[in-house]
């Protein structure tokens, strides 16, 4: 089996940085597309002229900012892996559904995500992105562990 387009969801954090890594060699062992995202939630307040708090501003601001640089970071080792990787923030809601809709429109076979293993009550509170993909999709998915 063969992958030509391979999509991983960024977040700046270890685990997320290790999917790319394996997604790079994937890429590089195949000759695969490698597209690399991060979800920005979508600025409400986009079609009015004012914002009602400059702490809002800023937390837009930043959280664009901040996917900016974890994609620029997991670009990097992309490289490193001998592989070109394009990047893309996707803004709206971030969930599940963001990086199923961009594995849609990229006509994505192979998603590989990091998963942080959280168990037991962690695990409830702050549930599974990479479950949640897991159950949403019929593509494959690999899940980064470490």
């Amino acid at each position: 089996m063969s992958y030509q387009n391979i999509l991983v969801p960024v977040d700046g954090s270890e685990i997320s940085l290790s999917a790319v890594k394996k997604a790079a060699q994937i890429a590089q062992a195949f000759g695969s597309q490698l597209t690399l995202i991060s979800l920005v939630t979508e600025d409400p307040f986009t079609d009015v002229d004012f914002y009602p708090s400059p702490i809002m501003k800023e937390y837009f601001i930043q959280a664009y900012d901040n996917a900016e640089k974890a994609l620029q970071q997991a670009q990097a080792i992309a490289s490193e892996n001998g592989v070109t990787a394009n990047i893309q923030i996707i803004k709206g809601n971030v969930s599940e559904e963001g990086i199923l809709d961009t594995a849609e429109k990229l006509k994505t076979d192979l998603i590989v995500i990091g998963s942080h293993g959280r168990k037991g009550f962690q695990k409830f509170l702050l549930g599974s992105f990479a479950q949640d993909v897991l159950s949403g999709t019929k593509l494959p998915v690999l899940v980064v562990k470490e």
